[in-house]
């Protein structure tokens, strides 16, 4: 066996636990604990290593045995547990990483890097103790390291293993990372370039991480959502109390395993038996439901922890700063915690109701997650009453650890959801989501309400491109890009959910209208148009077939005029032969009872094999689904119903059909879209870029705008053109730079704070001779005086399109990318498209044809396309400048003139602060 010195012998040793090197940097502080969940959905701790670790790691390596595959990627020799217990416990450094793997308090597993004498790259090494392999330890260690390290600016990993190590030859093959493998001396080096750098693919390193992150979440998720017992403790003797009615919710809905009440002065309730306190409960209760005064809401959870409670659903509110404690009590047990202050959970599997809803809700086939408890009840009364049912419903409240990724998590696993709604208010890690939102919603719709749109939400920004982004903006870009149907109202969600739920999804966007009202065909083909849906013209086999079924006044091509005197049998042929039109890809229905006909029954039994929505007129409510064992009367019916039967969104209003077709048609389009690249830059120099920023923020600790030739060098570093500015200082240079650019220039005063130039009278446009030219320098010097720090002179650019390309660092969302018409306009048009960074070459695509300026762009009225390429390029350059640097708070290009010679950047506006690193991938709970 070789020693631990010959494999790694190049590595410092250390003499002293806690000692630095001599002349190394100085440490940075202690970096907080993180929890993670293993792949058997097991909470861990995990932090860097301290000194007062040094015992625990010494008796780790001494228990391991010689066969730990892990141990012999250390390789054993007699002094390695010493000096490995030295070398790892001291503290951190910028050059230097340990970190520690915690399971019930008890170190179950070692991970470091240490530098090599490659620039950039870091040896790397593990401990796993004997008990713990197979649960993702190791890989989980890994993937914090590669965090640190990425943070750190390092490109790659080294490691050194033995042939026979299999174990951790498979821990690296299977993390996503590269690997590039060297038999050397009867050793196997490792190399593996992180992701982001060299090669290294961020996308594939993220889904793998994704799949490991599903794997525990889904683990852990399982005692709360499949629950084979449950305490309720809080359990009043009253009726009518949010404890009692709880728990007399889960006796009634046929929870088939052991309930324990908990109330210290009762002795049976519901029938049960009462326990005297949370200490007295049985060993390994999968849920506890808490509904206790909330200064003793910590303490509960403490005695749940110790009897080995899985998971706690806190009903009660306003628990100030008992919150914090509640949290850190179910990390250090590892249990999952839902709310607090929230409505309970259902799980129609586990035929588990522990709400205070009204009823148990049938079962069926949507999630639902919700922060609000009251919009959640709301909603489950609408997927009651449409038939739809749930499969699992959360009231995640204020949302300290279970959110709406585990639960989209959850349902795509679960086999019995084909439909996610979500509503939620606040987002922890809104790129997290997104991913996990994106991949789920390539299985089921998704679906929510876009919450706090209003200005009073909006805040005070001094850019153009801070101003465009709204709450409302920022949400529609997070959910446009994970493919979220995401409506503006409850009532429009609802409408969406009953078409997802009961018909396939349309193919295209053509709508073919029939209706036995010519008015209201008429607000049909309006609705649609206002929806982005185009009504079809059926062909002319399908325009004799109808016009042989109708009478003479009738209108066959579209939309369909049936007249108010069709019959139920004609009107079912009606819709069948639109239906089997080649040009139509979805159906509208209107029907008006008359005295001749309800063609309710004609809509219901017409043989249609491509989505159907009806209207009906006189339908009380805004949407109901017909059939699956509800009558013609537009009542709801009871549930998925047999394969055979046809289950029909019938709308009281045809605006709401057209939305709801709008909704399924954008999804299915999305569903169907090329998920697009992030491209790799190679010519950028992020290098370059993070020291100019690091040195502006040395200087400016409160951070501030960039002057001009700063803003111009940081966009350089990214290869972001900027139209050729020559800086002056007096008149006679201005005229003679002015004649070298061309004699057609603009000057631009340089003012120290001032942003909007235009605004000013900073811009002198349009100047042709010396004389304009002189001045113009001349009146800029009188308006701005001593402020003047001097004069720019750029060409004056004919024609093309002004377009704006701005960022804003979101504090939760982080980098937002704004496209838009651009110039003095910007604001007073406010037409813009926005997506968070990273783009992909689809974002950027999507972007530019997604305003509503874009036919400008394309070619428009005999005017040349403008290089929408060198748009596109423009766009993902800024885009990977504000996912790399997070110091940039705020970034104009306005106007970029986009021509067809290529896309200009004229102005720009740069504003850094300080910022910290963050990982929104990062496997870690909250």
């Amino acid at each position: 066996m070789l020693a631990w010195t010959t494999l790694r012998g190049r590595l410092p040793a250390m003499d002293t636990i806690g000692q630095d090197e001599p002349g190394s940097m100085s440490m940075t502080p202690p970096e907080p604990a993180s929890y993670a969940l293993l792949s058997d959905g097991s909470t861990v701790e995990i932090r860097p290593a301290r000194p007062e670790d040094a015992d625990d790691i010494r008796q780790m390596h001494e228990q391991m045995s010689p066969d730990n595959a892990y141990f012999r990627f250390f390789s054993f020799s007699p002094q390695a547990p010493e000096r490995e217990a030295q070398r790892l416990s001291r503290p951190e450094g910028p050059d230097h990483a340990a970190l520690l793997a915690r399971l019930d308090g008890k170190l179950i597993g070692v991970a470091s890097y240490e530098p090599t004498q490659r620039p950039g790259v870091a040896e790397i090494a593990f401990a796993v103790s004997d008990e713990m392999h197979g649960r993702g330890v190791a890989t989980l260690l890994l993937e914090h390291l590669v965090s640190l390290a990425r943070q750190r600016r390092l490109t790659a990993f080294a490691a050194e293993t033995l042939p026979e190590n299999m174990a951790m030859q498979r821990v690296f093959a299977d993390a996503g990372l590269p690997v590039e493998r060297q038999f050397a001396n009867g050793v196997i080096e490792l190399t593996m370039p992180l992701p982001g750098h060299d090669g290294g693919r961020l996308d594939h390193y993220l889904d793998a991480v994704a799949g490991r992150a599903s794997t525990a979440d889904v683990a852990s998720l399982r005692h709360l959502l499949q629950p084979a017992s449950v305490a309720v403790i809080g359990a009043s003797r009253r009726r009518g109390s949010v404890g009692r009615e709880i728990l007399h919710n889960i006796v009634a809905a046929g929870f088939a395993g052991p309930v324990y009440p908990v109330n210290p002065r009762g002795r049976s309730m519901e029938g049960l038996a009462c326990l005297a306190s949370a200490a007295a409960l049985p060993a390994g209760v999968d849920v506890a439901v808490i509904a206790v005064p909330p200064g003793a809401v910590p303490a509960v959870a403490a005695q749940c922890g110790q009897r080995g409670v899985h998971a706690l659903v806190v009903i009660t509110a306003s628990l100030g700063g008992g919150g914090a404690d509640l949290l850190a009590i179910c990390r250090r047990y590892g249990m999952r915690l839902v709310g607090p202050n929230c409505f309970g959970i259902v799980s129609t599997a586990a035929q588990l109701n522990a709400t205070f809803a009204t009823e148990m809700p049938p079962a069926g086939t949507a999630g639902l997650v919700v922060q609000s408890g009251g919009v959640g009840v709301a909603f489950l009364e609408h997927l009651g009453r449409l038939g739809i049912g749930i499969s699992s419903f959360a009231s995640v409240g204020d949302k300290y650890d279970v959110s709406s990724n585990d639960m989209l998590t959850w349902w795509e696993q679960d086999e019995r959801t084909n439909l996610a709604v979500l509503y939620v208010e606040s987002f922890g890690s809104p790129r997290g989501f997104a991913r996990t939102a994106r991949r789920v919603g390539r299985q089921m719709p998704v679906l929510t309400v876009i919450g706090g749109r209003s200005a009073a939400g909006q805040r005070a920004a001094a850019s153009h491109t801070a101003a465009s982004a709204t709450p409302l903006v920022t949400q529609e870009a997070l959910f446009g890009q994970a493919g979220i149907i995401a409506t503006h109202s409850l009532g429009e969600l609802v409408e969406a959910a009953a078409l997802l739920a009961s018909q396939p999804l349309p193919a295209g966007r053509r709508i073919a209208i029939v209706s036995n009202a010519g008015g209201a065909g008429v607000l049909a083909a309006d609705a649609c148009g206002d929806s982005g849906l185009t009504v079809a013209v059926v062909g002319p086999r399908t325009q004799r077939r109808l016009a042989g079924l109708l009478p003479a006044g009738a209108t066959v091509s579209g939309p369909v005029d049936t007249t108010a005197t069709v019959s139920i049998p004609r009107f079912r042929a009606c819709l069948e032969a639109v239906a089997a039109d080649e040009s139509v890809d979805a159906v509208l229905a209107l029907g008006v009872p008359t005295a001749i006909a309800d063609l309710r029954a004609a809509i219901l039994t017409a043989q249609v094999d491509k989505p159907m929505a009806a209207v009906l007129l006189d339908q009380p409510e805004g949407v109901s689904l017909l059939g699956a064992g509800a009558g013609t009367d537009g009542e709801a019916g009871g549930g998925p119903g047999p394969a055979t039967a046809r289950r029909l969104p019938a709308y009281s209003y045809p605006e709401s059909a057209a939305r709801a077709l709008s909704h399924a048609v954008s999804y299915r389009e999305w569903r169907d879209s090329q998920l697009g690249q992030v491209p790799v830059l190679a010519d950028v120099d992020s290098a370059g870029a993070r020291a100019l920023v690091s040195a502006f923020l040395m200087d400016k600790p409160d951070g501030g705008w960039l002057a001009t030739a700063d803003a111009v060098s940081l966009l350089d570093c990214y290869r972001i053109p900027m139209v050729e500015t020559r800086p002056v200082t007096d008149q006679e240079s201005a005229v003679a730079i002015a004649a070298k650019l061309g004699g057609h220039v603009v000057l631009k005063a340089d003012v120290a704070g001032l942003l909007h130039k235009s605004d000013a009278g900073a811009v002198k446009l349009d100047l042709r001779t010396s004389d304009e030219v002189a001045g113009a320098y001349a009146e800029l010097a009188v308006a701005f005086g001593a402020r003047l720090r001097r004069v720019l002179v750029q060409p004056m650019l004919a024609g093309g399109v002004e377009t704006l390309i701005g960022v804003v660092q979101e504090p939760v969302f982080g980098p937002l990318v704004v496209f838009g018409l651009g110039g003095v306009a910007t604001d007073v048009l406010g037409d813009h498209a926005a997506r968070l960074a990273p783009l992909t070459d689809v974002d950027a695509a999507q972007m530019i044809s997604g305003v509503r300026a874009a036919p400008l762009l394309f070619g428009h009225r005999g005017a040349p396309a403008v290089d929408v390429t060198a748009l596109s390029d423009l766009l993902l350059r800024v885009s990977q400048l504000a996912d790399d640097l997070p110091e940039v708070a705020e970034l104009d290009l306005n106007p970029v003139i986009a021509r067809p010679d290529g896309a200009h950047a004229v102005d720009t506006r740069i504003r850094l602060a300080a910022a910290a690193p963050r990982d929104p991938f990062l496997r870690q709970l909250r």
